[in-house]
């Protein structure tokens, strides 16, 4: 679909901000995305979902909303069965695809189910940390593990664990964000990830980082993480990883834009992270940075996101 010049006056709610673990985020991924619609040509206003009520969108006019959400609140189908209510188009994935892609352990489960390679992982919760499973779950995880909350992203409570200690002390701060905590086999290798946009994966980018893993501040706060697109991968691995990233997408429900991350084990074997139904969206954002290399600068980014906007 084609946004006409009828449509290019139509008045764009760019939902950021919000309640969440991911709020700073958010806020900076909303302002930007507000700021390249503007330049686009749209009438544009930024809606903090913590400030004002959803249906004050109704009041204001507002023809179609652009998801800058990230986490709970906003990327895990709450706010798109509102709009879907409200009858307003919205960016993005659908209720399923939004729930299903942000919690970690079920989509796993569904990697699993559809024999999409993913690392081994177990699920915990509160009352499997008391009766003192610990020791089990790391044997048969091979000794190393990730320890991420089901529902968080921007790898917020994220931690490694060793042994019986760290992995307790690990578990005790992610039940901090959620009741339930997926532990993965470790993954030692690159990680990578595939911008989707509508049913094109876009040019893959391999992250760096000196730390343990890419975690909150790799992302966001050090300047030593590097980013590699075009990245150094061969043309049949880049078809590869790219034809896996878009089956990940699907199998998720997602549709419309998104992310997806994969890493590629010591035996070159690639694995699914997870996929991300509202990634960051500065101009130095992932999203932005595959886009670019593609062929399309920010503004040209966040209109053909918006030209993919639907409703139910």
């Amino acid at each position: 679909m084609t946004l006409s010049s009828s449509t290019k006056k139509e008045k764009i709610a760019v939902l950021y901000g919000g309640c969440s673990a991911e709020r700073e985020v958010s806020l900076n991924s909303g302002k930007a995305v507000g700021k390249a619609l503007t330049i686009a040509g749209f009438d544009v206003v930024l809606f903090d979902t913590r400030e004002f009520e959803l249906s004050a969108l109704k009041g204001q006019g507002v023809d179609r909303v652009f998801i800058a959400l990230h986490g709970r609140g906003g990327e895990d189908g709450c706010v798109q069965g509102a709009l879907e209510y409200l009858g307003i188009p919205y960016t993005g994935s659908g209720v399923l695809g939004s729930a299903l892609s942000m919690d970690k352990a079920r989509s796993k489960q569904v990697f699993q189910a559809l024999n999409l390679p993913t690392a081994p992982f177990k699920v915990i919760r509160k009352s499997d940390l008391a009766s003192g499973l610990v020791q089990d779950v790391l044997l048969g995880l091979n000794g190393k593990v990730m320890v991420k909350p089901a529902n968080e992203g921007s790898s917020i409570g994220m931690a490694k664990a060793e042994n019986p200690e760290q992995l307790t002390t690990a578990l005790t701060e992610a039940f901090k964000f959620d009741d339930e905590v997926l532990v993965e086999a470790w993954i030692t290798g690159p990680e990578y990830t595939v911008a989707i946009l509508g049913n094109e994966a876009l040019p893959v980018i391999h992250m760096e980082t000196p730390r343990d893993f890419y975690d909150y501040e790799a992302k966001y706060q050090s300047n030593s993480t590097q980013y590699h697109c075009p990245c150094n991968l061969s043309i049949s691995d880049t078809k590869d990883i790219q034809a896996l990233a878009l089956q990940a997408f699907k199998a998720t429900g997602a549709t419309g834009w998104g992310r997806v991350d994969i890493m590629r084990n010591h035996q070159g074997s690639w694995q699914i992270l997870e996929v991300n139904t509202v990634p960051g969206m500065t101009e130095t954002s992932l999203v932005p940075k595959a886009a670019k290399v593609h062929g399309l600068n920010f503004s040209q980014l966040v209109t053909k996101i918006i030209e993919l906007s639907k409703i139910g």
